[in-house]
């Protein structure tokens, strides 16, 4: 899906919904090299104050990419900055909501407030800045 920049309006919105798995967790590891043992190891993981082992911060920020890169603006849009605030820990089978709702446009430019939840704590919140694909010309 896309949505170009010519119909994007303030206050749009759109989410990805994932369930958080072991597979996630290792897939995502392996991917970046990020093998912390909070993530890996539960005897470890119950010595630090999240008591049990927790998802990758930036996996969770992933989500956000999720929505940006598939519904709004979607395909043919261009990352260009994401701030990011980690809020609470996400867990083993958490289930999150990432949505990302439009707050500023200038042309092509979008601005996005982005919040994760699991139910209805906030474990991650920032902003996205973002090229919007302009409509082809026919």
């Amino acid at each position: 899906m896309t949505v170009y920049a010519e119909d994007i309006e303030v206050g749009q919105s759109a989410s990805y919904a994932r369930t958080v798995s072991e597979k996630d967790i290792a897939l995502f590891g392996e991917a970046t090299g990020d093998m912390n043992p909070v993530h890996f190891d539960e005897a470890y993981a119950a010595t630090t104050p999240f008591k049990t082992r927790i998802a990758h911060g930036m996996l969770t920020a992933g989500f956000f990419s999720a929505v940006l890169g598939t519904q709004l603006p979607g395909a043919g849009s261009i990352y260009v900055a994401q701030t990011l605030n980690f809020k609470a820990p996400v867990r083993i089978g958490d289930h999150v909501v990432a949505t990302c709702t439009v707050k500023a446009k200038d042309r092509r430019r979008v601005t996005l407030d982005c919040v994760a939840q699991v139910g209805d704590t906030v474990v991650a919140e920032g902003e996205a800045t973002l090229l919007a694909p302009a409509r082809p010309k026919a």
